[in-house]
């Protein structure tokens, strides 16, 4: 909490010296409301259903969080299957910006509106003074990103991707909930500009792989073809080839497998409103 605020002084004080100050900055709620609003985790990768949460509670809809999970169709890692449904669990657990989005509307009962736009492949767009107009209108975003990218040194790479409510930006800096958090602008639009991919650490690949495993249904019984285009079986093969030969050498830490989950940012706002309709008719943001 402390270090959230320091940041936040600290980007205070660099946005005076801004030649358009006040421009890059606009909050839905304060520090201290976002630290009495927001809601924490409400379940196993149900970070898209808690961010739903807040959404409808910063546009006037108070929702059950239980409702909200059950609207989103929160899915779950299959942990005890073998790799292959392991794998396949993995790909689309938690839920898609679709998800938020029909989730939502359902548990407003079509009061709110949302619109994703894609960050991928990059676009042409500075995303704090984007960020700004919107919160000023008083939409209510939501940032879907890759957090494996963007990884300070020394820590280690998170196991997910996550969605989190944006309850403010200020110059080169975004607040967040769950966890309430302040991070750059160059750090968030980095995690919001991915390929839709993940990686799976190689404890969980090799825990999994039993000797009547069968890899190849990965790429053969999938229509997803990103699944032979990675060439996921191979990379769970170079990991066995690797345990059996024990050489002292750099080994895979991890695989990459296709993701359901696509970058980018959910603006929300209420459906009867100008500003629900601006936002279905506002264009994709333009490629770099």
């Amino acid at each position: 909490m402390e270090a959230v605020c320091e940041q936040l002084h600290g980007g205070a004080e660099e946005e005076e010296e801004e030649e358009e100050a006040g421009e890059d900055e606009a909050m839905l709620w304060s520090l201290q409301e976002a630290l009495e609003r927001q809601t924490l985790q409400i379940g196993a990768s149900a970070c898209g259903a808690t961010a739903v949460v807040d959404v409808l509670k910063a546009l006037g809809v108070d929702v059950a969080p239980e409702e909200a999970d059950r609207c989103v169709q929160t899915r779950l890692r299959r942990t005890e299957s073998p790799l292959p449904d392991y794998l396949l669990s993995r790909s689309e657990a938690g839920a898609t910006h679709a998800q938020l989005i029909q989730g939502a509307q359902e548990a407003s009962e079509g009061k709110v509106i949302g619109r994703f736009f894609h960050l991928h492949p990059r676009r042409l767009l500075r995303l704090v003074p984007w960020l700004a107009r919107w919160i000023r209108r008083g939409a209510v975003p939501v940032a879907t990103m890759n957090m494996q990218l963007a990884v300070p040194d020394g820590e280690e790479v998170p196991d997910a991707w996550h969605h989190q409510l944006i309850f403010g930006v200020a110059s080169h800096a975004v607040f967040m909930t769950n966890p309430l958090d302040v991070v750059s602008e160059e750090e968030v639009h980095q995690r919001l500009c991915s390929e839709s991919v993940l990686l799976i650490r190689r404890e969980d690949v090799l825990q999994r792989l039993l000797p009547d495993c069968c890899v190849s249904s990965l790429s053969e019984s999938q229509t997803d073809s990103r699944w032979k285009a990675l060439d996921v079986e191979g990379q769970v093969r170079q990991m066995v080839l690797e345990e059996e030969q024990e050489q002292d050498q750099p080994k895979l830490t991890h695989i990459t497998i296709p993701a359901a989950y696509s970058s980018g940012i959910t603006l929300f706002a209420i459906k009867e409103s100008e500003l629900g309709k601006e936002l279905l008719d506002a264009p994709d943001l333009p490629l770099l």
